[in-house]
């Protein structure tokens, strides 16, 4: 082979390998898992069997996300600052004004909230900022536990994404009421039943400055959690949230 001939070879093998090493950096960020932080804990629900065991699974499944529960609020100071995503389903009350702040400080820089079901209620009558700029709103009562539709009503959103038009589930239906000084919400589906002309937003986003922030009122026991629809619009709204 001629010199000038091996020195040609020579470049293309190196120009190949160095464009082998820039690309492969990124390949490996955009596969990492989402990092969730699941916080439970409080009453009239089973946190541990429905949000740290089985949706623990549900996010975990073929490496989508990396989970840690706590169901002590104020544990979430030791895992928040690695979370993608803070994933709140407790009623249990948040009084440490470090672990509100950093609640806050999450959805400032812009990050991901999933407001799932018990955290969606008026829980905190002393942290009104909570409902008001994060839930945009909130509920303080239900229809007795018992099947209802729940209706898409934007299936070009990412969260709905792969979502049945319509369904039917057994749950508590929350009467979610909007805050008009809130943020605002986008409705992706609405809960109806027979009994009642009144529709409620069952799957919204809050229309936040900075972070996005999704409001799942499903979720009370094993009915939803174990629907695989609902396991879809866990994971799309985890992933919705992370930005992915």
């Amino acid at each position: 082979m001629k010199p000038f001939s091996f020195l040609l070879l020579l470049l293309g093998v190196s120009l190949s390998l160095t464009q082998c090493k820039v690309g492969s950096p990124k390949t490996a960020k955009a596969g990492k898992p989402i990092r969730v932080l699941v916080v439970g804990g409080g009453t009239s629900h089973n946190f541990g069997m429905w949000y740290r065991n089985v949706d623990g699974q549900t996010l975990s499944r073929d490496g989508f996300a990396t989970v840690n529960y706590v169901g002590d609020p104020d544990s979430m100071l030791t895992f928040l600052p690695h979370a993608d995503v803070l994933y709140l389903s407790n009623n249990r009350p948040i009084t440490n004004p470090a672990v509100r702040q950093a609640i806050m400080d999450h959805a400032n820089a812009g990050k991901g909230l999933l407001l799932a079901h018990a955290a969606l209620w008026y829980n905190w009558k002393d942290w009104p900022e909570y409902n008001q700029n994060l839930v945009s709103g909130g509920t303080r009562k239900h229809d007795k536990y018992g099947p209802f539709d729940v209706t898409v009503t934007d299936p070009q959103h990412p969260v709905t994404k792969g979502v049945e038009p319509k369904f039917n589930l057994k749950d508590e239906r929350y009467f979610f009421i909007p805050d008009p000084a809130g943020p605002g919400i986008s409705v992706l589906a609405s809960s109806s039943v027979a009994t009642s002309d009144v529709i409620y937003p069952s799957v919204f986003v809050v229309n936040h400055p900075k972070a996005r922030i999704v409001g799942l009122a499903l979720g009370h026991d094993a009915e939803s959690h174990n629907l695989p629809v609902y396991q879809t619009l866990l994971r799309n709204s985890v992933a919705w949230a992370a930005r992915k």
